[in-house]
């Protein structure tokens, strides 16, 4: 009779112990999301040593290091992908200058939307640039609970301001009515657009000074350490954190820069100080991490928007092309995954395919999510926690509006006219001084593009993309010019009626700040 009370009693214990441990196991997990902005495939420390990332180094050596992680040729498209999980060419979004009245149309749901409604407490800290015309396109009515930071592509680092072209309605509608149509036409080229500056910064939908003199990278990092601080862990954070730098303006606090003596491009100095304040900024908020007892169940993710700028101070050697470019350097960003908690199997480097659309089904399947219905993005939670292959053997890198871009299929990558304004391979300037305007890249490309209609490469053994193989596989070109038709054919059409450098926009018509309220 007493054997049986303890073996009763044994197994009241395992049942107990069981529920316990699949409560923990399905406890949602906190999710740090940090993107860097125009961050170069050789700008941080595991790809290039002369780079000071000790902290991100940390994290990344003792996460996943996930070298075939891709994003969109710029801005805006890659944070369309990570907060829809869908392409942009099916959503519209192009980079979006101030005065444009472009934005993700409400009937795609955002990440934060799906998040809160499974219990997460969302908040965001940084650059939006997803548009903000109208108020119901802007952060906290897209799903954040919180938002600090700015809604357009750039600004200064310190005071928040940035010039745009706005367009002038009177000298527009003069031209139209005047008989001298030609002459007026010349006479008023330059008043048909003018120049203008505004802020932007907001705290919530609040216009916000009090960090006006202070670095972004440093505000946003503060931000970002108050928010954990005050959370309650017993609640699911969602924590997306898209830094302004290392994007133009070229800027940093001295003692940043100064850690790159050895640098003779001012640039590039000055850019590599960027990114060390952005890996102290990744290591305070890390530490207010491990002090509120979050690294139990966390997962971060860490990634940049596309790859670097070379006239700008960014680098992405060995890989070819840059920033705006659908060659390797401008798509394959550094990435990595952390957690110690949530990865079967930790410290490696993974080459499995994944696309920024990824993040969003990967991030609500983490979060305990239905998968969403009628996106491009795969989950890839079971690749990056067990360790399985990717769920992906195909992606598009870019679709423009005239039918340009580029297709991955396998180990393949074709590309279909022209991939963009940067087409060389660019050594970091950091052992000869090279003046920023004369750098070998952008405006000053050397190398000539090739006039072939179709190039195709090998990335697996020709990363760079130096060796076009397409007149030598013909029948692998065919194929996959096929698939990218009929990408192209899901295309949805531009925003109409809309005009880029609407003179509604002027900051002068919102107390000096770029505003919400013209569309």
């Amino acid at each position: 009779m007493v054997y049986r009370k303890t073996w009763m009693l044994f197994l009241s214990v395992v049942v107990w112990l069981q529920k316990c441990v699949t409560l923990k196991t399905h406890t949602p997990p906190h999710i740090v999301f940090i993107v860097a902005d125009d961050l170069g495939w050789n700008d941080v420390s595991w790809h290039n040593s002369d780079l000071l990332t000790p902290n991100l180094e940390r994290l990344a050596r003792n996460g996943i290091i996930l070298d075939s992680s891709y994003a969109l040729p710029s801005c805006t498209p890659s944070r369309n992908s990570y907060m829809t999980g869908m392409y942009p060419f099916h959503t519209r979004p192009d980079p979006i200058e101030p005065p444009e009245p472009y934005y993700i149309p409400l009937k795609f749901p955002l990440l934060p939307e799906r998040l809160k409604q499974l219990g997460y407490s969302t908040h965001m800290v940084g650059k939006w640039h997803l548009g903000f015309c109208n108020e119901k396109y802007t952060p906290t009515r897209r799903g954040f609970d919180s938002f600090f930071g700015f809604y357009i592509g750039s600004q200064c680092h310190y005071y928040h301001d940035k010039a745009g072209y706005v367009q002038n309605e009177d000298s527009i509608n003069l031209s139209l009515k005047s008989p001298h149509h030609v002459l007026v036409q010349s006479l008023l080229a330059a008043r048909r657009r003018y120049y203008v500056t505004g802020k932007d910064f907001r705290f919530n939908d609040t216009i916000w000074r009090e960090t006006e003199g202070t670095y972004s990278t440093i505000a946003f990092a503060n931000r970002a350490v108050d928010i954990i601080k005050r959370h309650d862990p017993e609640v699911p954070l969602f924590l997306y954190l898209p830094f302004q730098a290392p994007h133009t303006p070229v800027t940093v606090p001295y003692q940043y820069s100064q850690l790159y003596k050895n640098i003779a491009s001012p640039v590039r100095r000055v850019y590599s100080g960027m990114v060390s304040a952005i890996d102290e900024a990744v290591g305070n908020i890390t530490r207010a991490l491990y002090e509120k007892g979050f690294m139990d169940n966390l997962l971060l993710v860490f990634t940049s928007d596309n790859g670097g700028q070379p006239e700008m101070g960014g680098n992405n050697w060995p890989l070819r092309g840059a920033k705006s470019s659908v060659w390797e350097g401008g798509t394959r960003v550094p990435t990595f995954v952390y957690s110690e908690s949530l990865l079967q199997r930790r410290r490696y480097v993974s080459n499995e395919l994944l696309h920024s659309v990824d993040w969003f089904p990967t991030f609500l399947e983490a979060a305990g999510g239905r998968p969403e219905r009628g996106i491009d993005g795969k989950s890839q939670w079971s690749m990056l926690t067990k360790g399985q292959p990717s769920g992906r053997n195909e992606f598009v890198y870019q679709i423009s509006s005239d039918g340009k871009g580029a297709l991955r299929m396998g180990d393949h990558k074709l590309l279909v006219g022209k991939p963009g304004h940067h087409n060389g391979w660019y050594a970091p300037p950091s052992k000869t001084k090279i003046s920023k305007w004369h750098y070998k890249g952008g405006k000053f490309d050397s190398v000539a593009y090739t006039n072939d209609e179709y190039q195709l490469y090998n990335i697996r053994e020709d990363p760079a993309e130096r060796t076009n193989i397409a007149k030598d596989y013909p029948e692998i070109t065919r194929k996959m010019l096929r698939r990218f038709q009929y990408h192209n054919s899901t295309k949805v059409p531009a925003f109409k009626n809309m005009r880029a450098g609407d003179g509604h926009s002027d900051p002068g018509n919102y107390g000096g700040f770029w505003s919400p309220g013209w569309c």
